[in-house]
């Protein structure tokens, strides 16, 4: 589905291009890969005369590489929470004009000011989500409800992992009731190990490819972002997405604008364009992601058909048991080798 994404969105930009002047002004965005509504970018062209330029990444980490390689600049970034901090330790975002954002109001209350950016100086949330499990209801038979479903021996071989680090670790950090955010190397190797335990049981380690397996019924269960779960579950209504009980992860992607950028003041326009309910709404359809735009959700922009599914519809119950990644700072390593340790182990 992603991939599919990929290629309209290549398709419609070229065509976007093809109707723009050369002399028109432009921002560069550098973004993943399905989180905007193509047809967005023409009509922010139409209403401000500017021309957004999308570029996409697949990780954070690979954005964070562009960003620091000097090949290129970029004037809006939609980094992760952990990497946002990262990025504002390392000087290379710049501060944002609230009064260029009235639009920032429209914006749950609860994400912000959180542990990455405490006073949103330099980002304005965008998307946010969790990751669970997702399951198929025809093929497990018991009740999911707890990260000990990923380490049930009957769905050996049917069991899809998530292939990033600090994801594929909050299954064993949560299940034995530690931080996400640990340095303990005890507890990071004591995750390792369970994850190395866990491997009879995998089919694979993924990424997009979940959205087409599950679906197919190629996988009984799945680790998943929330909104990878939505697309799967309207492509099959078979399956169904928990938040385990024992808690996992609330990832916030934000709005953010690097220090290097071009044109910042219509990189501001931008975003406050995207901040907008109807244009929210519209967003989110598309990408199918939960929005951080409190009103579009509460406004009516958004299909029944998102907002009905648990996995769009986080409850206060869930939120409550959900938390943040922080940068690790130099003690990522940490994770980092244990994660490259239990790769190997395959």
């Amino acid at each position: 589905m992603k991939n599919f994404k990929k290629f309209i969105i290549a398709g419609v930009f070229t065509l976007f291009l093809a109707g723009c002047g050369s002399d028109s002004e432009q921002i560069h965005l550098f973004n993943w890969g399905y989180f905007l509504d193509p047809d967005l970018l023409q009509q922010f062209y139409e209403e401000y005369g500017i021309e957004v330029i999308p570029s996409y990444y697949s990780s954070n980490e690979e954005m964070h590489a562009r960003l620091t390689s000097g090949i290129g600049t970029f004037d809006v970034l939609v980094p992760s929470d952990y990497m946002i901090s990262r990025l504002i330790n390392e000087e290379l975002l710049r501060p944002l004009n609230w009064d260029n954002l009235p639009n920032a109001t429209n914006v749950y209350q609860r994400l912000m000011g959180r542990e990455f950016d405490l006073t949103n100086r330099y980002s304005v949330p965008y998307k946010w989500g969790t990751v669970g499990i997702l399951y198929n209801t025809t093929m497990v038979d018991h009740t999911v409800n707890s990260w000990d479903s990923m380490f049930n021996p009957d769905y050996a071989g049917q069991i899809l992992m998530y292939n990033s680090e600090r994801d594929a670790f909050v299954v064993p950090l949560k299940r034995m009731g530690y931080s996400l955010n640990t340095t303990n190397a005890d507890q990071i190797n004591r995750a390792r190990d369970m994850l190395i335990e866990q491997l009879p049981l995998v089919q694979a380690y993924v990424t997009d490819q979940v959205m087409a397996l599950m679906p197919a019924g190629e996988a009984a269960m799945a680790l998943v972002y929330s909104g990878d779960a939505s697309w799967s579950i309207m492509a099959n209504p078979d399956l169904n997405f928990v938040i385990p009980q024992e808690g996992s992860n609330l990832w916030i992607n934000s709005l953010v604008i690097p220090a290097n950028a071009n044109n910042p003041e219509a990189a501001e326009k931008f975003i406050n364009f995207l901040l907008r309910p109807d244009v929210a709404g519209q967003n989110t359809n598309w990408v199918g992601y939960t929005t951080a735009n409190q009103t579009a959700i509460e406004g009516g922009y958004i299909d029944e058909a998102l907002t009905s599914l648990p996995s769009f519809n986080i409850t206060d119950a869930d939120y409550d048991r959900l938390e943040v990644f922080i940068d690790l700072g130099a003690d990522r390593e940490l994770i980092t080798n244990a994660f490259t340790q239990v790769l190997a182990t395959q």
